[in-house]
């Protein structure tokens, strides 16, 4: 009986935000991961996405694998505002910040790896920081999607980096690897963030050769 009683309670993504900057100069980048994640999903969905001044950002509704209304979310404020939009979101549907899954690059992890999370700091993340402050809790889950360092850890190196298209290698990897993010997200509406951690923390995605 009681065991039935303290069971935490499943948390089941309703607003999935994909962090990136606005305009064509930033297509592709390394930083905009987010908004290709969000274009997969909403490609993989048929849930189409169309500019939404009320919420500063790309926006599109539809039911999601497991018959569940979904909501997607590109912040078109650039990165270092992205809580703004966000915000915009959860207040206009009265959403709470645990059903926002926030998915962005990370340096910190090799190409093709991905960790899924149910809270947790920034990191050192603009975007993320800008969503902390917004959601004003770190508790949302998040999903970064590792985009490896350069080799030189100068800090204009590292700007660089961050802000640069993949390699011809790199894309056909990304591909594969956008791929395994849409079953992470759709195995997270199934059956809850804290069982899709299981499966999108320990596998590694590479190209077969």
């Amino acid at each position: 009986m009681s065991e039935a009683v303290t069971k935490p309670s499943l948390v089941i993504p309703q607003l999935i935000v994909g962090l990136g900057n606005p305009e064509p100069k930033y297509d592709q980048t390394r930083h905009n991961i987010g908004f290709a994640a969000i274009d997969a999903l909403s490609r993989s969905w048929h849930i189409p996405l169309g500019e939404n001044r009320k919420f500063q950002g790309e926006y599109g509704e539809g039911i999601a694998p497991g018959s569940r209304k979904i909501r997607l979310l590109k912040p078109l404020t650039y990165m270092n505002r992205s809580g703004q939009s966000i915000q915009a979101v959860t207040s206009w549907y009265k959403l709470p910040p645990e059903s926002v899954l926030v998915i962005y690059d990370d340096m910190d992890l090799p190409l093709g790896k991905t960790r899924l999370r149910l809270s947790g700091s920034a990191g050192g993340h603009n975007g993320m920081k800008s969503t902390i402050s917004h959601l004003n809790t770190q508790n949302f889950p998040r999903l970064r999607i590792g985009i490896g360092k350069p080799n030189d850890s100068d800090n204009s190196e590292s700007i660089s980096h961050v802000l640069g298209k993949f390699s011809a290698a790199e894309t056909q990897l990304i591909s594969v690897l956008l791929q395994f993010v849409v079953e992470c997200v759709e195995l997270s509406l199934k059956q809850g963030v804290e069982k899709a951690m299981n499966r999108c923390n320990s596998r590694t995605v590479e190209l077969s050769s």
